[in-house]
């Protein structure tokens, strides 16, 4: 772990109850997933981690869905601000490079956190789809 992602982590472990500003964080997020192209590594699996990440955290905040414990949640979180972090281990102002630490901490989570998120994504399919 880099002290980067730890900073991310004490971060994360503050916003609990916090809804607000949690949600702030999550519209940065969207808005940096959408300013994304294909240029950087890993693009659209990053995009696809990111925006599930933000799904579960949404859920969690909104009382939708509460079957992972805070910690996991507070990972997840973490794993959001490193990638909202422009000045990390590898700068994102990097062509290319950039965000390639940030895919890996994203993927790291996301293995770290597998059963977790392998049951909100059934948990979510298993939701019924609003027209």
């Amino acid at each position: 772990m880099n002290r980067f992602f730890t900073s991310s982590l004490a971060t994360a472990a503050t916003l609990r109850n916090r809804h607000m500003r949690i949600a702030v964080l999550l519209a940065k997020i969207a808005s940096k997933i959408s300013t994304m192209n294909g240029q950087e590594v890993n693009a659209v699996a990053m995009k696809e981690r990111a925006n599930l990440f933000v799904r579960m955290v949404k859920a969690y905040c909104c009382g939708q869905y509460r079957f992972v414990p805070w910690k996991g949640i507070a990972t997840l979180l973490a794993a959001l601000i490193y990638f909202l972090n422009p000045f990390d281990v590898v700068p994102d102002l990097l062509p290319v490079l950039g965000f390639g630490d940030d895919f890996a901490i994203l993927m790291g989570v996301y293995h770290a956190l597998t059963r977790e998120v392998d049951q909100f994504v059934a948990w979510e399919k298993s939701q019924p789809t609003v027209s």
